[in-house]
């Protein structure tokens, strides 16, 4: 059986950063942020390259070990077969290890070029499949999910594969990250985790998560109640204490915080009104004295990973 063709013209794929959890909804609830990564694809006539600028570029490999080169490779298996060669080329913008979504970003960057350049692609791997192949290579949807798809996602998995709802936030709601020098890798925040919860903390989370969904879409003003989490953070404030520090001093004033993802940015969904206040917490000190954060105010991204033209 003959295997895809491709498209002999490159294609440009742009990837926003997402913020998982969002406080109680843990490993369901992601945020699409406007923070993008973008990537250049074409299929060449053999051999690999892969060009990185920005966030990675001194410590990322250039070969088949690259996370977007394998996840483009398991997209490939999918549509039906490899090309005979690949040229890649990323300009990185979402800072790794801060629990920010680099790793979906590049997960989901590679599936969307491997289907943008194979003729037919779409039919072959539709959104739900391209959803469900990212969640298996991530290991869970929730990043993935917001990645793909924009705006806020709740995403699941049943026993056949990942499943996703994608809602729209208030037009109120100003996101406000603030990312630390320092890496925390996921699988020290997961490992801090117990394996088993109180009762009353479970039921906490379960009714804030609900709460959640009607705050973040519709009554923003109930925000700073929702994000409340008993899962997880509290677990995971010894590996980030700067982090947990800043969460304490943003909820104390009123504004929604909460760790994004695994850590360690901080997230808070403010208003226009309290943006400039919120910005403002970037003065917050670590243990050596310096500023610990750098605080960037960003959008809501409503669209997910996108194919463009080569001269946006």
């Amino acid at each position: 059986m003959a295997g895809p063709a491709f498209r002999a013209a490159a294609v440009r794929v742009r990837v926003p950063a997402t913020s998982a959890n969002l406080g109680p909804g843990f490993d369901a609830f992601g945020l699409a942020l406007g923070l993008y990564d973008d990537v250049v694809v074409r299929v060449a006539d053999s051999g690999l390259s892969v060009d990185i600028a920005g966030e990675g570029a001194e410590t990322l490999p250039r070969d088949e070990r690259h996370l977007l080169v394998r996840s483009m490779r398991a997209a490939f298996d999918r549509l039906g077969g490899q090309p005979r060669g690949l040229e890649v080329v990323c300009a990185n913008r979402i800072p790794h290890g801060r629990g920010l979504g680099s790793s979906s970003a590049a997960i989901c960057a590679g599936i969307v070029a491997a289907r943008a350049v194979t003729i037919g692609g779409r039919s072959a791997l539709d959104d739900d499949a391209l959803l469900a192949l990212a969640s298996e290579l991530e290991g869970h949807p929730d990043n993935v999910a917001a990645c793909l798809r924009g705006n806020f996602t709740i995403a699941w998995t049943d026993e056949e594969s990942a499943k996703a709802v994608v809602l729209e936030p208030s037009e109120q709601v100003v996101p406000v990250v603030f990312v630390p020098a320092g890496e925390v890798l996921t699988e020290t925040a997961r490992g801090l985790l117990p394996k088993t919860v109180p009762l009353a903390d479970a039921a906490v989370n379960a009714g804030r998560s609900a709460l959640l969904v009607e705050a973040l879409t519709r009554r923003p003003e109930l925000l700073l109640a929702a994000t409340e989490d008993r899962l997880h953070q509290d677990y995971r404030a010894s590996a980030m204490p700067d982090s947990a520090a800043l969460v304490g001093a943003l909820r104390a004033e009123g504004f929604p915080a909460v760790v994004s993802g695994a850590g360690p940015t901080v997230l808070a969904l403010t208003d226009e009104a309290g943006a400039d206040k919120v910005l403002s917490f970037a003065g917050h000190h670590g243990h050596g004295g310096d500023p610990a954060f750098a605080a960037h105010r960003l959008d809501v991204d409503r669209t997910g990973a996108v194919v463009l033209p080569l001269d946006v």
